[in-house]
């Protein structure tokens, strides 16, 4: 069970993730920023530091793959290892560096700059944009998980699978609660009262 999937726009985006509690960050490419922020942490909004972050917006993958190597080169002296905190399966092994935040922010405005790329800094003002353009999938996605939550709630359910459905709508909904957005609009009622009554029925 996991969040909703929301169709990618096509291009991709060399990202730049700062930890919020420690002085690293990952850099990479993806084509949908917020699914691969979801696969790095569960609570991506509280571990990284989405203020600090920041995306360069490509046409092409073969662009953006440049401009990772173009980081990634640079910024070799200071690579570190990726934190524990971080899902191994997806964490990479040579995109964390420790120290180069003002370095890898003059990096991306430079090639923006030079390379006419859009920049979206701060990352957080960007995810904003996006989960507010897919209100529909959240609303019908938050709709059937809390009904498989309730039915599991009043039936006794013995299937621990419900559990992380729970879990999942919880972080969705944490996540706009983090980023700002007006969750009573996104949501349906039944959803909204369940997330403020802290996970009760009735």
């Amino acid at each position: 069970m996991g969040y909703p999937r929301f169709a990618s726009r096509g291009r991709t985006f060399v990202y730049v993730l700062p930890c919020r509690e420690a002085d690293i960050l990952k850099v990479g490419f993806s084509r949908d920023p917020l699914d691969r922020l979801r696969t790095l942490h569960r609570r991506f909004f509280e571990f990284f530091d989405l203020d600090r972050g920041l995306l360069i917006e490509t046409d092409h993958l073969r662009d953006a793959r440049r401009i990772e190597r173009l980081f990634i080169t640079t910024l070799a002296a200071d690579r570190a290892p990726a934190p524990l905190a971080v899902r191994q399966s997806a964490a990479g092994h040579t995109e964390w560096f420790r120290g180069v935040s003002p370095a890898v922010e003059a990096l991306a405005r430079k090639v923006c700059t030079e390379q006419g790329h859009p920049l979206h800094a701060p990352l957080s003002a960007w995810l904003r944009e996006r989960l507010n353009d897919s209100s529909g999938l959240l609303y019908d996605w938050s709709a059937r998980m809390l009904e498989m939550i309730e039915y599991a709630h009043f039936n006794a359910a013995t299937d621990p699978g419900w559990r992380l459905g729970e879990k999942a709508l919880r972080d969705a909904l944490d996540a706009c609660a983090a980023l700002d957005l007006e969750l009573r609009a996104l949501v349906p009622a039944a959803v909204f009262a369940w997330y403020h009554g802290d996970g009760h029925f009735g």
